[in-house]
């Protein structure tokens, strides 16, 4: 085989090279939008970290509902007893 036919081969392997690559990043890139996009998947994932959260220490998930709670009410209460 020639020079000119070696080089030849030499940069068709690397263009298929960088072809091959480059197709494996677009594929990565993909798939991590997907990942990022997936609208139940997110959910799961916060609702096991809520329950991991409320498992490790409730204290703050009581303090936080019942000063909901206390505040719905309150709202509730002006609306109705107000002079509007």
């Amino acid at each position: 085989m020639s020079d000119t036919q070696q080089a030849f081969e030499n940069g068709k392997n690397a263009v298929k090279d960088a072809v091959r690559r480059s197709r494996e990043e677009l594929g990565d890139t993909l798939d991590a939008i997907e990942d990022k996009l997936n609208v139940p998947k997110r959910a799961n994932e916060l609702k096991e970290r809520a329950q991991r959260s409320y498992e490790e220490n409730p204290v703050p998930w009581i303090v936080g509902a019942t000063a909901a709670v206390i505040a719905i009410g309150g709202l509730i209460a002006w609306a109705v007893f107000s002079d509007d």
